[in-house]
């Protein structure tokens, strides 16, 4: 685990940043909703604050789409220059 936290905050890297924070703020939105669940059907509120939870949600729809964004028009940088080589 720590080699893998070395890589995502080191410069050059093959790992997408974006996608580890969309990939981690989607698990805790899940496992919001899931205590959510387990809390409500055991007659119990569970109090999340709704800005903390739409924080989450815009952190996912963010990296998610940013990363997708990525792939369908590509990075005109490094095509150029691969180009050139």
């Amino acid at each position: 685990m720590k080699k893998f936290l070395l890589q995502v905050v080191s410069d050059t890297n093959d790992i997408n940043e974006k996608n580890v924070i969309g990939v981690a703020s989607f698990v805790i939105m899940t496992v919001f909703a899931i205590t959510d669940i387990v809390t409500g059907t055991l007659g119990q509120g569970l109090v999340v604050n709704e800005f903390i939870y739409n924080s989450f949600m815009v952190l996912v729809l963010g990296a998610f789409g940013i990363s997708g964004i990525e792939k369908i028009f590509g990075n005109k940088n490094n095509k150029e220059n691969n180009a050139e080589e």
